[in-house]
């Protein structure tokens, strides 16, 4: 019996071999990698990994869709995780992970940064998603897509905007244009916030007015900021800065105790 696409879950199923291919061949599993996907869905992706690695994780909360993977391949060589993905910890499923999959348009970015917190343990990230957002993650300062979601990703991930994918490659067409990205999580070495709960409640609260300049979009705490010291005009918006302008700016705030009363580092 064939499957109904699920509106809730955001289901839509990708059905076009020549973009499953070149997802896979951007993804180049080998045999003994650790790979979950979020969402296998109707196997687009999930049987052409299959073929290339040992085993292969996924994490589907479609129960009938789980029903039906369980049925399809031996346990040994598919792991099923019936679970929501925004509820799942994805750092217990093993080291050295690399994620993929199609996500649903509805809970991208939460599962985004849901997935912040297991970065330590993720080799690298291939998602498909809606053009809009990879734009939006992958967009540099003084531009219209840079946002909230460009600086929270880019202060933890090196990003690539890989190729476009047209709504016809799924049935039933989305609305919306896709886009493949590659996600590689920074070193240890990078650069990173005294506190990221500082750097997440200043980039959250500077984009929250971006047509405002950040002296008035940061109102209550723009007398005590040493403009001059951190080289940002006080007539900056926040579209302007970069990430490590707004890491230097979390870090002045949090030091005079006004930003990040707690610290959620990732």
């Amino acid at each position: 019996m064939a499957h109904q696409a699920r509106k809730r879950f955001g289901q839509h199923f990708l059905v076009d071999d020549t973009v499953i291919d070149s997802i896979v061949r951007a993804i180049n599993p080998q045999a003994g990698d650790n790979i979950v996907e979020i969402g296998p869905g109707l196997s687009a992706l999930t049987q052409p990994l299959l073929q290339r690695l040992n085993r292969l994780t996924v994490v589907e909360i479609d129960r009938d869709l789980a029903a039906r993977l369980r049925t399809q391949h031996a346990p040994e060589r598919l792991r099923v995780v019936e679970s929501d993905a925004l509820q799942v910890d994805f750092a217990a499923l093993g080291p050295q992970l690399r994620v993929v999959g199609n996500l649903p348009y509805n809970i991208s970015s939460p599962l985004l940064f849901h997935l912040m917190a297991s970065a330590p343990a993720i080799i690298d990230q291939h998602f498909m998603l809606q053009r809009e957002v990879i734009d939006r993650m992958v967009a540099k300062p003084r531009t219209a897509d840079y946002g909230r979601l460009s600086v929270m990703l880019q202060s933890r991930y090196a990003m690539h905007k890989l190729f476009d994918v047209p709504p016809e490659a799924f049935n039933p067409p989305p609305r919306v244009v896709s886009a493949v990205v590659r996600m590689v999580p920074l070193p240890e070495t990078r650069r990173r916030p005294a506190s990221q709960a500082a750097f997440e409640q200043v980039v959250a609260r500077a984009f929250a007015q971006r047509r405002k300049m950040l002296r008035r979009g940061l109102a209550g705490w723009a007398s005590a900021i040493d403009w001059q010291g951190l080289g940002i005009p006080e007539t900056a918006r926040a579209e302007e800065l970069s990430v490590d302008q707004f890491m230097a700016l979390a870090d002045h705030l949090h030091a005079a105790g006004l930003a990040g009363a707690h610290d959620a580092a990732t």
